[in-house]
């Protein structure tokens, strides 16, 4: 079962699925904010432990590769977030956009239209 991640291992990871393989020297110039070469490096250690990724290994480095995809990541925080501000119902989450003006007619159409396939 995956798990949700902390901010800075999402940025993470969003580089890793951006990049598919990647050293921590290739991670640390595509960060949004500044942070040293070891708390990047404990980061994509934490991220194998949790099972987000796996490596592999040249000499002294580690390529780091995703093992859970983008799709499934967002799937499960698209869950959590459905159950933990709309009572786990979908209805109400896309009532919500549409009723803020998050989310357009025409892209409701176009929703509609999915479902309907």
């Amino acid at each position: 079962m995956i798990q949700k991640l902390t901010a800075k291992e999402e940025d993470i990871m969003s580089i890793i699925w951006k990049l598919k393989k990647a050293f921590v020297k290739e991670i640390i110039p595509e960060l949004k904010e500044s942070l040293h070469y070891n708390t990047v490096s404990t980061i994509v250690r934490n991220l194998e432990e949790k099972k987000f990724v796996a490596h592999e290994a040249f000499g002294k480095t580690h390529q780091y590769y995703p093992l859970v995809s983008k799709e499934e990541y967002s799937k499960l925080i698209m869950q959590l977030n459905s159950q933990r501000f709309f009572g786990g119902s979908y209805k109400n989450m896309v009532s919500f956009f549409a009723e803020n003006e998050k989310i357009s007619k025409k892209e409701l159409e176009e929703i509609l239209e999915l479902i309907k396939k």
